[in-house]
């Protein structure tokens, strides 16, 4: 796990070489144990890369990785993990390696297929290619989005980074607000939009997106992943289904063991996480690790402790207080440099820096199952979404009565419904798993986790299995007054966890939440961030926040668009800081 930057100017321009390791300087968390630099000032190329060292510990994967005969280069960030099969078939096509990790896979995969490799990754990763005999640079996402990629088009060239903060380091760069994207900011909690940021200018690449760069312009945004249509109900039983989802979860849960350094599992108690970990402790010691929050009524840890009971981990109970979230809450604006208001961002860092402090290296996580397997309540959605009902599906996902995105809203729902004949129900999925969780609760993971230099791995976002869930119909997953179905079926034939487990309905209440009504020290630091800022005069909520803070309203009634005024509270808190950090005045 890595990260990279760097850019590729028009002929005739350049940059100081200082403003490429300043770039690389400012993700050096994400990469402390190894760095590098390639330039190739003629084609204007400089490429960067910090590595954090999973795989092959030694020089042999050092980046950006060379090959002089072929005239490529590459700096990746992320993991393979069918680099072992993939190695053994390119062996078999005359290739000859140096190393022992995937990243020399990756680029004689490059070598061998060019741009068609990536329909052969399973893995997650954002990668930048230079091929000097094409004179192009090519830039990638993997399939689900699991690793960001951020750019930026400027008169000069195109310039990419792993995160925005690093792009603040080019010659004469301005971040200034995009006040569309703080629209969806305020009444999403995230910018759902397809590459749009909250900084003018900076652009993300869409999950399963290359682009192609040459002298400096993007020439071509190819979408290299589509998510395969949802199958017949009736063309295949229960024993078919869940057979073929257990032998893809164990083969997935197996490669992402694979490690040089010592792995943990973040453990809740619930059916998604509890899955991957009894997967995992078959295939030897397991440490787990579950988060209670210190006075709260938010506490899953003594579920954690039934499942690590059930398939024998070395289980770790981690408490985090309100005072810690406060103490965190401005390096924690830093670190989530595109803005979301997921409630977990701040205190998912403190997670991990404990499982650093505990030694893991490498962390799995089970983000994913919800928006694949149909795991919310939102996926009881209407057969049928005709224009009232996709409005009523915008108020659910926009958390208003009523607002100003709902025309955008309801362009990206009808291109879901349109493309691929899907039905509603896939629709949602589509929206959550390609708008919601690339662009909110993904990057959550890969900001908290990769600021503590520590590789969070998501199963469930394995290409394998994602595709594996987006061919599963909806009767296969909402069935017998349960959701999820496959997953909990899987569990319970197998034995594989306790029938509590099993069965437990998805425990959904927000931290943050709980302390912004209940924790006195908590709730006067967010009013006064919130009321002393400047944000929340401009975005018309002064009113709102003193009914919420002083009068101890929850919200306004209808008419009115803002029905729960703690959520505002939340996004405003997150935004007052975040924007000192990165909205130049």
């Amino acid at each position: 796990m890595c990260g990279i930057a760097g850019w590729q100017l028009n002929p005739g321009m350049a940059w100081p070489d200082a403003a490429l390791l300043e770039m690389a300087a400012l993700i050096a968390h994400r990469g402390p144990d190894d760095s590098g630099e390639y330039r190739d000032a003629a084609a204007g190329v400089a490429i960067a890369h910090r590595r954090l060292s999973i795989i092959d510990l030694g020089p042999g994967s050092h980046q950006p990785m060379v090959d002089t005969d072929r005239g490529v280069v590459l700096a990746y960030n992320g993991e393979l993990y069918n680099f072992q099969d993939l190695r053994r078939e390119l062996q078999s096509l005359g290739h000859s390696f140096r190393s022992q990790g995937d990243t020399e896979v990756v680029l004689r995969s490059f070598i061998e297929w060019g741009s068609a490799c990536l329909d052969r990754f399973a893995g997650m990763f954002a990668l930048a290619l230079w091929d000097e005999r094409n004179a192009t640079l090519h830039l990638a996402r993997d399939a689900m989005g699991i690793k960001p990629l951020y750019y930026t088009q400027r008169p000069e060239g195109v310039a990419f980074a792993s995160e925005i903060k690093a792009l603040r380091a080019l010659p004469g760069f301005h971040s200034r607000m995009d006040h569309s994207a703080l629209t969806q900011y305020l009444e999403f909690g995230y910018v759902f939009e397809d590459k749009r940021t909250m900084l003018q200018g900076v652009c993300k690449l869409d999950p399963g997106h290359r682009l192609e760069i040459r002298q400096g312009r993007v020439m071509l945004d190819h979408a290299w992943f589509q998510p395969p249509l949802s199958e017949d109900g009736n063309a295949r039983d229960e024993d078919d289904r869940v057979q073929e989802l257990r032998e893809v979860m164990d083969k997935v849960v197996a490669e992402h063991l694979v490690a040089d350094v010592p792995v943990g599992l973040l453990l809740s108690g619930g059916l998604d996480s509890g899955l991957v970990a009894a997967l995992a402790a078959r295939q030897g010691p397991l440490m787990t690790i579950s988060m209670g929050f210190e006075g709260s009524s938010i506490d899953e840890r003594a579920n954690a402790r039934a499942v690590s009971e059930f398939i024998a981990s070395r289980h770790v109970d981690v408490l985090i207080s309100a005072d810690e979230v406060k103490r965190e809450a401005m390096a924690g604006a830093w670190v989530f440099d595109d803005l979301f208001a997921d409630w977990g961002t701040i205190t998912s860092r403190l997670l991990y820096r404990r499982c650093r402090e505990l030694g893991a290296k490498v962390v799995l996580v089970g983000e994913g199952a919800d928006e694949l397997f149909g795991g919310y309540d939102i996926f009881q959605a209407p057969a049928h979404l005709g224009l009232w009902q996709q409005f009523r599906l915008y108020q659910k996902y926009a958390g208003r009565r009523h607002g100003r995105l709902f025309g955008p809203f309801r362009k990206a729902m009808n291109e879901y419904l349109h493309a691929n004949e899907a039905n509603a129900f896939d629709a949602v999925r589509l929206f959550e798993s390609r708008r919601q969780l690339p662009n909110q609760y993904v990057m959550k993971v890969d900001k908290a986790s990769m600021a503590e230099s520590i590789e969070a791995r998501a199963p469930y976002l394995d290409r394998r299995i994602a595709q594996l869930a987006y061919r599963t119909p909806r009767e296969w997953l909402l069935r017998n007054g349960e959701n999820k179905y496959l997953l909990r079926a899987l569990a319970r034939r197998g034995n594989l966890l306790p029938a509590a487990a099993s069965g437990r309905a998805k425990f959904g209440a927000p931290l943050a939440a709980d302390w912004m009504d209940t924790d006195s020290g908590f709730r006067s630091f967010a009013r006064q961030r919130i009321l002393d800022g400047t944000w929340s005069a401009q975005v018309g909520m002064t009113s709102a926040m003193h009914n919420y803070f002083d009068r101890g309203r929850t919200g306004y009634s209808f008419p009115r668009a803002v029905s729960l005024f703690r959520n505002v509270a939340w996004r405003m808190l997150l935004l007052e800081m975040w924007s000192e950090h990165y909205v130049s005045v």
